[in-house]
């Protein structure tokens, strides 16, 4: 065989190789994190479904009619009965289907979120001016409009968009925004309330998301204005939120200036996502090094030190906190393919799907192997793990592609 002949037959095994090497990195197989989270998500259609044609979902599992929503602002309505869930739970189905069609671009999970999550979405659509999205269903008596609850749909609205290119999810995302931006005032400096019908504190949660928000809108659109606008959202959250022992972030401040110093996942998970997007946008070092620090903080205080398993577990017990920290590690990832972080996420999530899930198919809250006396399940925590896999199943995908360690 002459030197041409050997060379073609080279290029056409390296061809081969590396079409084969795609192929295994975008078809997820039955053990991979693409199966768990969609195994998951049926799990749930099946357990929290309410058979009344609305697209609902119940709130827990078993169904509870005396089951106490304690997060609302204020309590109000804390002690109702309520048949559905609220919005924020709700909310968590759109999250994890999104994170799925990025991953698969399948189109019988574009049906799903086009068919039933979104008509089930839009039974907490308010049209009080400006429009958005209310914590219960709007065939019941008008409830509160929570501003973070309509920046976590914005978010997913305009993921949405980035990956169809389908304006009506740009439309409605630019929409949501219309609404969260009403929630911005000069009081404090600047800032985002956390609740529309009770503006007495700004919170980290409705204002490091907003950031993400809006650098994933001027990915959508170009408009300068929204880079801008996440640019001082990011200077605001920082300076008035931000623990700058740790480079950790707060709950929130009051209009009286008094911060509230407890330290929840998401809140720091999305201040790195904000700070990872803006080095991706503007290639300015300070931001990679914002993020940066406060990942490298994070993984001290959310997660245990590691045990004999090899791995560090997570300390709390909040599934979806932990899922949208997650989200702030994996673009971090992105951009600085440091895979430590989603090294310690991978080996919790393997964790879960072999001691946490119950007979139903669902799972507890606790990380740490304790035992869990809690009977009843939530659903937001529920759709946070499949969020978790669907995210790890694309980050997977990227470290097989491209043979990162």
């Amino acid at each position: 065989m002459n030197k041409n002949c050997r060379d073609i037959v080279w290029m056409g095994i390296g061809l081969f190789l590396a079409t084969n090497l795609f192929a295994q990195a975008q078809m997820p197989t039955e053990n991979s994190y693409y199966a768990k989270a969609s195994e998951t998500l049926t799990k749930i259609e099946e357990l929290y479904a309410v058979p009344d044609g609305k697209q609902l979902l119940r709130e827990t599992y078993p169904f509870d009619d005396t089951y106490s929503a304690s997060y609302l602002g204020g309590g109000d309505n804390e002690n109702k009965t309520n048949p559905y869930s609220y919005l924020w739970p709700f909310s968590g189905s759109l999250s994890a289907y999104v994170a799925l069609l990025e991953h698969s671009n399948d189109e019988a999970v574009k049906k799903r979120i086009d068919d039933v999550v979104l008509p089930g979405l839009e039974n907490y659509y308010d049209t009080r001016n400006p429009s958005g999205y209310a914590s219960y269903i709007n065939s019941a008596a008008p409830s509160d409009r929570f501003y973070d609850d309509n920046v976590w749909l914005g978010i997913d609205f305009t993921d949405l968009y980035l990956h169809t290119k389908q304006q009506v999810y740009l439309d409605k995302a630019q929409e949501i925004w219309r609404f969260v931006e009403s929630g911005m005032d000069d009081q404090l400096g600047g800032g985002i309330y956390w609740c529309e019908q009770k503006k007495e504190s700004k919170n980290t949660c409705s204002n490091a998301p907003a950031v993400v928000y809006l650098l994933k809108l001027y990915e959508a659109t170009q408009s300068k204005s929204y880079l801008e606008q996440a640019i001082r959202l990011y200077g605001w959250t920082k300076d008035n939120l931000q623990d700058p022992q740790d480079q950790l972030y707060w709950d929130n401040i009051n209009l009286a200036g008094k911060v509230q110093k407890a330290k929840y996942p998401y809140n720091t998970g999305q201040m790195i996502q904000a700070g990872a997007l803006l080095y991706k946008i503007t290639k300015k070092k300070e931001y990679l090094q914002d993020a940066q620090a406060s990942a490298k903080s994070g993984m001290e205080f959310f997660f245990s030190e590691e045990t004999p398993a090899g791995y560090p577990p997570l300390k709390r017990s909040d599934n979806w906190f932990i899922a949208v920290m997650l989200r702030g590690y994996v673009e971090l990832f992105h951009q600085d393919q440091n895979r430590q972080y989603i090294n310690a996420f991978s080996a919790n999530m393997d964790h879960a799907w072999t001691a946490m899930r119950d007979s139903d198919g669902l799972f507890s809250k606790e990380w740490t192997g304790k035992t869990s006396n809690n009977d009843k399940k939530w659903l937001l925590d529920q759709l946070a793990i499949a969020e978790m896999y669907a995210r790890l199943a694309a980050v997977g995908s990227l470290q097989n592609l491209f043979l990162i360690k």
